[in-house]
């Protein structure tokens, strides 16, 4: 338990390798460039494109500066010579993109996710988990917590907040306080939600719940710059995360 409920500095996606502020947990505000697999947050790719168009250049990677693929074949071609040199994020990112095609090639997905894991990507855990609960490839519950565990402990929100909702609906939660807290300081806005829920059940304690403010705060304005806030304005948005709550029908414990 002391590794599992340790702190991360930060959460698993580190900081953008150009402006080396923290990524922002909204995956919409940062782009994965095929070329190098390098996730560089909009405001560094919209400062790269405001460059290039304001000096009439060709479009290039904000990182390597290798011309950008035209097609997703060309596309599909350089993230292949990346997954080809055991790049972790590339094997994750075609594991996402076998999980998407179609109904889902799962088992390929399967496969690139287990690659992936094990040269040390966190997210890839996380789905595996997600794999394991639905039955994709094999339904296997103490692989499912083994892995949503390894996430969690990588720094990734969602799985600590997956782990705490588990364990509130065993009505340990003493332990899914302790999940809740530590997400909420990595800047997670479903776990910050479902602390609430347990400050105002009396489950955790004013200092404690103070603390976790403060650091989703922390969190929050650490990935904050002028280059991010004109990328939200000018690139493309998607619709804001529905609201979560911790209790469901099934749950017993408040009823």
């Amino acid at each position: 338990d002391e590794l599992l409920f340790k702190q991360p500095e930060s959460s698993h996606l580190g900081d953008c390798p150009i402006c080396f502020l923290p990524m922002p947990l909204e995956l919409s505000k940062s782009t994965m460039n095929q070329c190098c697999s390098k996730v560089v947050c909009n405001g560094c790719v919209h400062a790269n494109q405001r460059r290039e168009l304001e000096g009439n250049l060709q479009q290039k990677c904000p990182f390597c500066r290798h011309p950008t693929p035209k097609t997703a074949k060309e596309s599909e071609m350089r993230m292949m010579k990346r997954i080809e040199v055991n790049d972790s994020f590339a094997t994750f990112q075609m594991g996402l993109r076998r999980h998407d095609e179609g109904k889902g090639n799962h088992e390929e997905a399967f496969k690139y996710y287990t690659k992936a894991v094990e040269l040390g990507d966190v997210e890839s855990h996380y789905l595996l988990s997600t794999m394991y609960r639905e039955g994709k490839v094999a339904k296997d519950e103490k692989k499912e917590v083994y892995h949503l565990e390894r996430a969690a402990i990588g720094g990734n929100p969602d799985a600590r907040y997956d782990l705490g909702i588990a364990e509130w609906h065993k009505c340990r939660h003493a332990r899914a306080v302790k999940h809740f807290i530590i997400a909420a300081k990595l800047g997670h806005d479903d776990s910050l939600r479902s602390l609430k829920d347990c400050y105002r059940k009396g489950l955790v304690s004013k200092e404690d719940f103070a603390a976790a403010l403060r650091g989703h705060q922390a969190a929050d304005d650490a990935t904050k710059s002028p280059e991010r806030e004109e990328a939200v304005l000018e690139l493309p948005k998607l619709d804001a995360p529905m609201d979560a709550g911790i209790c469901n029908e099934e749950c017993q414990c408040c009823h």
